[in-house]
């Protein structure tokens, strides 16, 4: 999944909608006004180490998901900038299967719309 195809997919999740809170450098994709998922060249826009363009997402992740993902994939690494109990960053490099990355991404959406309201959660899930 390149980062084009990734955000497709984020605004595809009912009012989802798109933010940048943190500059120009990085999409903040938001429901109902809460943040479930970043997406940014390298660390927060600027690369990594080694000049390499990269894009990452950052996505909430049940913490005991979190560290076996972690394990089974090396493009998964501790959310940068993120709670690292709580958050991965997916690194987009073709690595990971593109049904495994709409997983991840489709599980951070329903751990934060299961905080939400009832009743957001309700307007929500009439669309899914």
């Amino acid at each position: 999944m390149n980062a084009q195809q990734a955000e497709v997919y984020l605004l595809s999740k009912p009012e989802s909608s798109i933010d940048y809170p943190f500059g120009d450098e990085v999409k903040v994709f938001k429901v109902k006004g809460k943040m479930f998922a970043t997406l940014a060249i390298g660390k927060m826009g600027k690369g990594d180490d080694e000049g390499k363009q990269d894009w990452w997402m950052n996505l909430k992740c049940d913490p005991n998901e979190a560290f076996a993902l972690r394990d089974l994939f090396e493009a998964v690494i501790p959310g940068y900038h993120m709670n690292k109990k709580h958050w991965n960053t997916v690194i987009l490099n073709g690595s990971i299967p593109v049904g495994e990355i709409e997983r991840m991404i489709d599980n951070s959406f329903s751990l934060v719309v299961s905080k939400l309201s009832k009743k957001d959660q309700k307007s929500i899930l009439l669309h899914l």
